[in-house]
């Protein structure tokens, strides 16, 4: 029946899309551009105009500075093993061994697993009486403090996300890995090359534009990092643990100070958005080449 429609036709299907999009993502984001230059502190039901006064405050507050490090650390340390070694544990998948399925469903069953429970689990053993302590202290080693110390507490909890995105990001290797023609494991196969000179010299190049994805996707995840630490450590202790998504939401919703929690969140949308173009430039740029 859309013949009658004419050239309206396609935007009669996108119609439902866009709004959703125009509901759930323009609205909001726009909203947030102009909570940012409003003023919360007084009033919360009514703001005033503050012009750049949430940003000139934001660039002065030590805790934001602390808090962007702790997602810097986040991406310097997650973002590298999420990259890699899925990779790697797809490469071996991909190979004809015997109870490979049971393999993939391992590897995978922590995606499906909510990230609540999976950090509901975690705390519990990095509890202070906890398995992991236990088993130190077998070997008469001291327990450690690993959600209470400020030494430790980051790191634990980005072992919790490396243990949850492995599998997702595997499985988007292996999707890659179908495309690789046969043909040319084959031709390394005749000329001798080994099984890490192969992979290096066709399995890599092929699939270079998954490898980017993967790193950008894994980027903008350890950016927005929030379940874990709102359930394993609230942000502490002594804010070692807190990062910029989880300081915008205590801004929000604990102080109720939304102008400066939406200054923040100005700022992390232009950090994804820098993210987003230095992916395009690295590894994507022919594609946008006319």
């Amino acid at each position: 029946m859309f013949k009658y429609y004419g050239k309206t036709a396609p935007y009669l299907f996108l119609l439902p899309a866009g709004i959703v999009l125009l509901i759930f993502f323009f609205i909001p984001f726009f909203q947030t551009i102009f909570l940012s230059f409003q003023n919360y502190s007084t009033n919360i039901y009514h703001s005033n105009f503050s012009g750049l006064q949430n940003y000139i405050e934001i660039i002065h507050n030590p805790i934001f500075y602390k808090v962007m490090w702790n997602t810097l650390l986040y991406l310097i340390l997650a973002v590298p093993v999420l990259v890699i070694f899925p990779l790697f544990l797809a490469v071996l998948i991909n190979q004809k061994i015997k109870g490979i399925t049971l393999y993939k469903i391992l590897i995978y069953l922590p995606v499906i697993v909510s990230i609540v429970v999976a950090a509901i689990a975690f705390k519990w053993l990095y509890a202070e009486q906890g398995i992991l302590n236990y088993i130190l202290n077998v070997f008469h080693i001291k327990s450690i403090g690993w959600l209470t110390d400020p030494k430790y507490a980051i790191y634990s909890v980005i072992l919790v996300t490396i243990w949850k995105g492995i599998g997702y990001y595997m499985m988007i290797y292996l999707a890659a890995l179908m495309s690789v023609p046969k043909e040319l494991y084959e031709a390394c196969d005749i000329d001798g090359a080994g099984f890490f000179r192969k992979h290096l010299t066709v399995t890599i190049p092929h699939i270079m534009p998954t490898i980017a994805l993967v790193t950008t996707i894994s980027s903008i995840s350890a950016m927005k990092i929030f379940a874990e630490i709102y359930v394993m450590t609230k942000g502490g202790p002594l804010n070692s643990t807190k990062t910029i998504v989880y300081y915008i939401y205590e801004k929000a919703f604990e102080n109720l100070d939304l102008g400066y929690a939406s200054a923040m969140a100005v700022i992390l949308l232009v950090i994804v958005m820098v993210f987003s173009l230095v992916n395009i430039l690295c590894f994507e740029r022919n594609k946008y080449q006319l």
